[in-house]
């Protein structure tokens, strides 16, 4: 009963951040350097497509924070949208692919280095990513950046286990040719 309640009084609050001008404009302020972040980080830093993936993100949350049960915390709720706009945008991505002839190939593998989190390596990685096909791409981020299981990453781009794991497959394949051609042209 006390869960309920508690619910209810932090969605009850957060959709009174929309009563206010000011109120709505420091939750904003607060909300969108990690939003941005969030995205920034997962579409290759590509800065426009993170500022329109960015506003998007709040475009929604705004049409629909009546929906905000206070189950989670407002922050998560905020990210789990900018999830959804960043797999719209990959499978959007996809199909502009398909309509321009094959899929590329892509990257992404498990090695003793962690290539997701290295300094050193972010600009290769992000090179790479941005050479695989969108859903490849797609996959091997919500997968080894946002740790989603092939389940969950199959509902969120309306794939089935299989399709994900071939993708995966692929993506790291070629994630792995992308990155031995970057360290040969540097070497």
């Amino acid at each position: 009963m006390e869960q309920a309640t508690d619910q209810r009084e932090r969605a009850d609050r957060f959709r009174s951040l929309f009563g206010d001008e000011s109120t709505f404009r420091a939750w904003y302020d607060a909300a969108l350097p990690r939003i941005f972040g969030y995205l920034f980080e997962r579409c290759g830093a590509v800065r426009t497509v993170a500022e329109e993936l960015t506003q998007e993100t709040f475009i929604e949350a705004v049409r629909v924070r009546d929906r905000f049960d206070g189950r989670s915390d407002e922050m998560t709720w905020l990210v789990a949208i900018a999830r959804h706009k960043l797999a719209d945008h990959y499978r959007r991505l996809a199909r502009e692919e398909r309509r321009h002839l094959r899929l590329i190939a892509g990257r992404g593998d498990e090695t003793t280095e962690d290539p997701w989190r290295s300094v050193e390596a972010q600009h290769e990685v992000l090179e790479a990513l941005a050479r695989l096909p969108a859903m490849q791409r797609a996959v091997l981020i919500l997968h080894y950046m946002d740790d989603l299981p092939v389940a969950e990453i199959g509902r969120e781009l309306g794939k089935s286990e299989g399709a994900i794991e071939s993708l995966m497959s692929r993506g790291r394949e070629g994630f792995r040719q992308f990155l031995q051609t970057s360290e040969v042209d540097d070497g």
